[in-house]
């Protein structure tokens, strides 16, 4: 069974068996058979996307600035809400800047884009991504609205941890100690970190960061200073980004 061996496992690496990192793979590689897609997207909230109206110019402006080799091209449907129609590529846009087509519009240069269902598994999104050698594909609810990506950098970091080249910024830990007792976090950390982190007992059915757990209990949009007791844990909101949740604190106490 499934706890059985990863029992072993843990065995293993304390008699010194096999190394940490050992054990951590394996862990996640038999984590990975029940991750889905929604466990893993970009948000669309924090989706950086271009305009179909857009230059190729100014498409390449932000895609360099952004530091993104690939972009969701979106359009407003009839309803005034953005949908995608597919993917440009950096390569794309700088021939056709260098081609003296820098004002020609972006939309001209889309790529097809799959789209898949938020309840899909990662390893059947990957090996799909594999297979059809697309690098993004779109996540839709069960709607069909557009709820954020994947990327297949994201589905081999589920595997192997954070990938990072020497293009992308030093990002602030999504989980850190201030104090005894003390930490602050991100909002879009994943219930199971949390209580992995705290030994706390979260349940994570409904909601998948503790950001939108936090506002589920709350049953509002909170103010900056709101709090929910969990576990012996105060966990405060921090920094608020519209709606979202975006910083919170947890000190130990009632």
């Amino acid at each position: 069974a499934e706890q059985e061996f990863l029992g072993i496992i843990e065995a293993a690496a304390k008699d010194s068996v096999i190394e940490h990192e050992e054990r951590e793979l394996i862990k996640s590689v038999i984590e990975f058979g029940d991750t889905t897609v929604r466990e893993i997207m970009v948000p669309r909230p924090d989706v950086v996307h271009v305009d179909d109206h857009l230059s190729v110019k100014d498409a390449l402006d932000l895609a360099v600035h952004e530091g993104f080799s690939r972009l969701p091209v979106m359009k407003k449907d009839d309803n005034d809400e953005d949908d995608v129609i597919g993917v440009i590529t950096v390569k794309d846009l700088i021939v056709a800047e260098r081609n003296g087509e820098g004002l020609k519009r972006v939309d001209s240069l889309v790529r097809s884009v799959d789209v898949v269902p938020e309840s899909k598994p990662v390893a059947d999104v990957m090996r799909s991504m594999q297979a059809s050698k697309f690098h993004m594909v779109m996540v839709a609810d069960e709607y069909g609205t557009i709820i954020g990506l994947v990327t297949l950098e994201d589905c081999l970091e589920e595997l192997v941890g954070e990938i990072v080249d020497e293009h992308d910024d030093e990002e602030e830990p999504s989980f850190s100690k201030v104090a005894p007792g003390e930490y602050v976090f991100i909002g879009s950390l994943p219930i199971s970190e949390l209580n992995e982190h705290l030994n706390l007992q979260v349940p994570d059915g409904e909601y998948d960061t503790i950001g939108g757990y936090v506002f589920g209990v709350l049953g509002h949009v909170p103010d900056v200073g709101e709090s929910v007791n969990i576990d012996g844990w105060v966990l405060s909101v921090e920094v608020l980004d519209g709606r979202r949740i975006q910083q919170l604190r947890a000190r130990a106490g009632s």
